[in-house]
């Protein structure tokens, strides 16, 4: 059986499917590194909605997705950029997704950490973006979550320097009943995060973020860097390093954690690297490119495990193809290739989004997204996801 799939140049070319998938089983957590897996929403395709009205979501598979995710071992970070938060999912769709995913997680033990943003308001004073993050750290912990705190458009719009981000984050960190990871998603992701931490220039937008951490080391589990560059990566995994040494070393523990401040790796272009790691240490994950990699992902963090750092390399660095492909600009439309390989898959019965977002990618984009999915072994049923793509190719007038 081939596919004739349509290429940028306006032409068609023959695919032949695979015919066998992976041999991915679920598995136990990992021992070397902690990973999250950011989870995209499911949206319910009979609800009469406009992309401009709030979320109608499909709750069973929705989180029978994320039962999927922690069947293989990863932890389910919720509510997040994948979530489609601030591109479809409104704070009151983001609230009821917290409850339910945290519930759900509870009860089949699954570990999970969930977003906190201020996108129940669109812009405020400081006090007013102080008082919306309050408001969203408390439902995560009151579910019993831990909390992402996350890169706030409001606070980029009303700061006026780094000593705005300090008191903002300061405050929050002090009130914080448990460690929580800090998110630093770069404006390739959000472009209304252009400046955040109080400066366009990197190197001075670093600093104010590791004196937020340094300041408060005992209430920051980790770091989510999510700026696509993994040189920058590195060197603010090693100055973590060093206030954990001066944390020690000041004897003020650091919550018993050996690592002191952990680095979650956000860079879905250059992951498989940054997890590996090198002499002087490595990135845990929190990655939106493991909810369509999940099983295959995690086979490689198992492998990893057993210190096996040249296995784990041949598993997962033949999915950076895929990854970059899916992130490419516009990066923040990657969402609705995740959601386009999970209809594929079978996790889902058809192609719709909350906020119409399935027609944020061209055909082109999908038909290569799809092969380099069916290349790499990622659908359970490739006779499926093929028949699946021949529908969506017919509907778009590519007779087959």
């Amino acid at each position: 059986m081939t596919i004739q799939l349509p290429d940028t140049q306006g032409g068609l070319r023959s695919y032949e499917p695979r015919v066998e998938p992976l041999a991915l089983t679920p598995g136990s957590p990992f021992t070397s590194r902690t990973v999250f897996s950011a989870a995209h929403v499911v949206a319910d395709p009979f609800a009469d909605t406009t992309p401009d009205s709030p979320a109608a979501v499909d709750w069973d598979a929705t989180l029978a997705f994320r039962r999927h995710l922690w069947s293989h071992g990863l932890g389910v970070a919720e509510a997040m950029d994948t979530a489609q938060r601030g591109m479809g999912l409104d704070w009151a769709g983001a609230a009821e997704l917290i409850r339910r995913s945290a519930a759900e997680a509870k009860s089949v033990g699954g570990r999970i950490a969930c977003g906190v943003g201020t996108d129940q308001i669109a812009s405020g004073t400081l006090e007013e973006v102080r008082a919306a993050y309050e408001e969203q750290l408390a439902l995560v912990e009151e579910s019993g979550a831990q909390a992402i705190l996350m890169a706030s458009r409001a606070l980029a719009a009303a700061a006026k320097g780094p000593e705005d981000y300090l008191d903002v984050y300061g405050h929050l960190l002090r009130q914080s009943a448990e460690p929580v990871i800090l998110h630093w998603l770069g404006p390739m992701f959000d472009p209304a995060l252009e400046g955040y931490w109080g400066s366009s220039d990197l190197d001075t937008a670093t600093d104010t973020f590791l004196e937020v951490i340094a300041a408060h080391s005992d209430k920051v589990d980790g770091i989510k860097v999510s700026l696509l560059d993994a040189q920058r990566e590195i060197d603010l995994r090693r100055r973590l390093q060093s206030i954990g040494a001066a944390r020690r070393a000041s004897g003020k523990g650091g919550g018993g954690r050996r690592e002191g401040v952990r680095c979650y790796t956000g860079d879905d272009f250059n992951y498989p690297e940054l997890i590996a790691g090198d002499d002087h240490g490595f990135s845990h994950a929190l990655l939106g490119i493991f909810d369509p990699l999940g099983p295959l992902a995690a086979e490689a963090v198992r492998v990893l495990d057993t210190g096996d750092v040249k296995g784990f390399r041949e598993l997962l660095d033949p999915t950076v193809e895929l990854s970059r492909h899916l992130f490419q600009t516009p990066t923040r439309f990657y969402k609705t290739g995740v959601v386009f390989l999970a209809w594929l898959a079978g996790h889902q019965s058809h192609f719709t989004m909350v906020g119409g977002l399935q027609s944020a990618r061209s055909l082109p984009h999908f038909a290569r997204a799809y092969e380099l999915a069916d290349g790499l072994g990622l659908f359970p049923d490739p006779a499926q996801a093929a028949a699946r793509m021949k529908n969506l190719l017919s509907l778009y007038g590519v007779e087959q």
